[in-house]
């Protein structure tokens, strides 16, 4: 089993939740966050400006503190976890900075409460 944790614009909630339905996966949890990457907070996408990657390495660019983002986490099986990153960056990729980050952690197991169903049983 794998964590997948992705942070992601909210503007593109819809259209992930739509992907990871095509791909039979139902669990995910959804956590508005906020944040800032490499960017430092500057959102050009939403700005419309474009800032050289130069400028940003020698912070001569002023941004926002932090902007808002969504953080899935999801848990799946390891047959699973190729599509749903695909998915995951096929729906979120515009090219422009910002666009988010995937993480993939090892998960030792899982555990229905309900049913006390463990691993790949209890997703």
């Amino acid at each position: 089993m794998k964590e997948i944790i992705a942070f992601i614009r909210p503007s593109k909630m819809a259209a992930t939740k739509k992907a990871l339905d095509r791909f039979d996966i139902p669990s995910v949890t959804a956590i508005p966050v906020l944040g800032r990457g490499n960017q430092r907070g500057l959102n050009t996408a939403l700005s419309g400006i474009d800032v050289s990657p130069r400028l940003l390495a020698q912070g001569k660019v002023q941004g926002m503190k932090y902007i808002p983002k969504r953080m899935l986490v999801i848990v799946a099986k390891d047959s699973d976890v190729e599509k749903i990153v695909d998915g995951i960056i096929q729906e979120n990729r515009t090219g422009y900075i910002g666009d988010g980050k995937i993480f993939v952690c090892p998960t030792d197991d899982a555990i229905r409460i309900r049913t006390n169903e463990v691993g790949d049983n209890a997703l």
